[in-house]
């Protein structure tokens, strides 16, 4: 969670690192013609800071610009199809592609999170419990974790796959529907 500027400048370093491999003159390109990146790129931005505003500033100015970094995510993320609370992931979250990425606002994922779109992280709809996954979970395009299941580190969810059971094993991959364990190569 970012609690100082330091905090964000650590955030936004590890954020921006997977959009830092374009060149400033694709970047120039994509800021020109609002390519979809630009936009993620923007979005996780605007995430970041909204979360500094609302953790680290409690003054009139950071309530003020709190509002504003909110109401620009949710603007932002209506065009993309995303609807990702504050501090739910921790630093160095990767976003592939725009479309439908639903988060609950409880659930916590750790640091280098990769999604490759169509994704929901939320909970079952029978209770409120919500994921809590570890860090550099891979998921794949359409993946699905719900229910109060924990995940471990170094996890990779196959395009498709339906998590609704815990997995506290690091280095895993899961798929299927169910989701099951698969032996990595």
């Amino acid at each position: 969670m970012i609690q100082s500027k330091a905090d964000l400048k650590e955030y936004l370093a590890a954020d921006m690192a997977f959009y830092q491999k374009y060149s400033r003159y694709d970047r120039l390109i994509a800021c020109l013609t609002q390519d979809p990146i630009y936009l993620v790129h923007k979005y996780v931005r605007i995430l970041r800071w909204e979360e500094y505003f609302a953790n680290a500033r409690t003054d009139f100015f950071g309530k003020l610009a709190y509002l504003y970094c909110f109401r620009r995510k949710n603007v932002l993320g209506n065009r993309l199809g995303f609807k990702i609370p504050k501090n739910c992931f921790g630093p160095g979250l990767a976003i592939y592609h725009h479309g439908c990425i639903i988060v609950n606002e409880d659930a916590r994922i750790g640091k280098n999170c990769r999604l490759h779109g169509n994704n929901c992280i939320g909970n079952s709809g029978k209770t409120n419990a919500v994921p809590v996954i570890g860090d550099d979970l891979d998921m794949g395009f359409g993946a699905v974790v719900i229910g109060g299941l924990q995940l471990g580190n170094n996890i990779t969810l196959g395009s498709n796959a339906v998590v609704v059971h815990s997995c506290a094993e690091d280095d895993v991959t899961l798929v299927g529907i169910p989701a099951k364990r698969t032996i990595r190569r």
